[in-house]
């Protein structure tokens, strides 16, 4: 019989925490921590303020990977504050969501010391040993998440407890400095991420007032002044829909054989679910006929093969273009039924009006703006994922030694 013993490399050795250098440590958190607890636990919403003096008050739905979410943030009071000074944080304290989303965590930064927290558990660690975000990253890293799954209670709503949290085994470099080093390598990457967030929003903020402006008729692209048309949906389209169809027979990626794309309700990835041989439209529009995309609305351009809970909208005089779509989808939702499970369906869809331009050049044009914005916001979508893909396999290099930096 084959051995099945892991090969560990020279200068490595193995651990409860995995295959690490042979100069890094492994410790229980309790032994590298001055204090693990529970931010505080019980009813906060009486002590809630909108006064200037309000103390910031970090729940569980305010934290991100490494970083916070301040939209709908507290304040609790001033004497909320004093007399609960146990969850009253420090900067570098790691803050984890103890039940929901378990082992998500981030760091508290200076402008958030002298804050408090709700049911979080804070990690407040020896400074002359540990740099806080170097373990940060680690609890955020999938190595860190699925250990941290070993650890979780409940059966619906998943739970961390403090007992266990304080004899998890955490690894780390001997060298703080080294520490230092791969949380700041990893912090620039996130830092990149965060700008590209930024320049992402700010193109779709650009797409939307655009689209608000060119679909209605308020601004006119040069060269077009005719009237533009009400028309109901049956009368200019085709309302049909797709097929069903076992998604075992597709492929991931496009291959020989599978070339066309396979949509379905359009939810991640913009509702492409693979590639299949054959293909059932070409140029159309679709919508998501059932669940909760119910009524989002795409051009599909080329040859496509779709699923059942996708209607579809085809036309013989090329007015399946981005333009109807986007008009399209700017009242779908209205026509939702959310009786039971979301729908919109095809004999709902027929009767719908749509204003639109009178000018299939002008409705081309448009097409052209809509499609040369989604472009480009795909461009920086794409990088994004890229920069994403890169932390990750850079964290999963750094924070087990792999790859060493000093």
């Amino acid at each position: 019989m084959a051995s099945s013993v892991i090969q560990i490399p020279a200068g490595y050795k193995q651990t409860d925490a995995g295959v690490i250098p042979e100069d890094w440590e492994v410790k229980e958190l309790r032994d590298i921590t001055t204090m693990v607890t529970n931010g505080f636990v019980g009813k906060a919403k009486d002590h809630y303020t909108d006064a200037t003096d309000g103390i910031t008050y970090i729940q569980g739905y305010n934290v991100k990977e490494n970083s916070f979410n301040f939209h709908g943030i507290k304040k609790v009071t001033q004497d909320f504050h004093r007399k609960h000074q146990k969850s009253c944080l420090k900067e570098g304290d790691l803050l984890t969501v103890q039940t929901g989303d378990v082992g998500l965590t981030t760091i508290v930064t200076k402008k958030l010391q002298n804050s408090n927290c709700h049911a979080l558990i804070i990690s407040r660690f020896k400074k002359q040993i540990s740099a806080p975000l170097y373990f940060s990253y680690y609890f955020n890293s999938w190595i860190g998440r699925y250990r941290l799954k070993d650890l979780e209670t409940g059966t619906t709503m998943k739970h961390l407890n403090i007992g266990d949290m304080l004899f998890w085994k955490v690894p780390f470099p001997n060298d703080k400095n080294e520490q230092a080093v791969i949380a700041e390598v990893l912090s620039d990457i996130d830092s990149l991420i965060s700008k590209l967030d930024q320049l992402i929003q700010k193109k779709k903020n650009i797409k939307q007032g655009a689209m608000q402006e060119l679909l209605t008729g308020k601004r006119r692209l040069p060269g077009f002044s005719g009237e533009w048309k009400g028309i109901k949906i049956k009368d200019l389209f085709r309302v049909t829909r797709g097929l069903v169809l076992s998604m075992k027979k597709t492929t991931s990626l496009p291959t020989e054989k599978n070339r066309y794309p396979v949509y379905s309700s359009q939810t991640l990835n913009d509702g492409l679910a693979g590639y299949y041989s054959e293909y059932l439209f070409e140029n159309c529009i679709t919508w998501t006929t059932d669940g909760a995309n119910a009524g989002d609305v795409k051009y599909r351009p080329g040859k496509f093969y779709c699923t059942n809970v996708c209607g579809v909208l085809e036309s013989q005089d090329d007015q399946a273009n981005s333009c109807i779509a986007a008009i399209f989808n700017s009242v779908s939702k209205k026509y939702v039924s959310y009786v039971g499970n979301p729908k919109l369906m095809n004999n709902v869809v027929a009767q719908i009006d749509l204003m639109i331009p009178g000018d299939i050049e002008e409705q081309k044009s448009i097409s052209k703006v809509i499609d040369d914005l989604e472009n480009e916001l795909h461009v920086l979508q794409n990088q994004k994922r890229k920069y994403q893909n890169l932390k990750q396999g850079m964290m999963q290099q750094l924070l087990t030694g792999k790859i060493r930096l000093i």
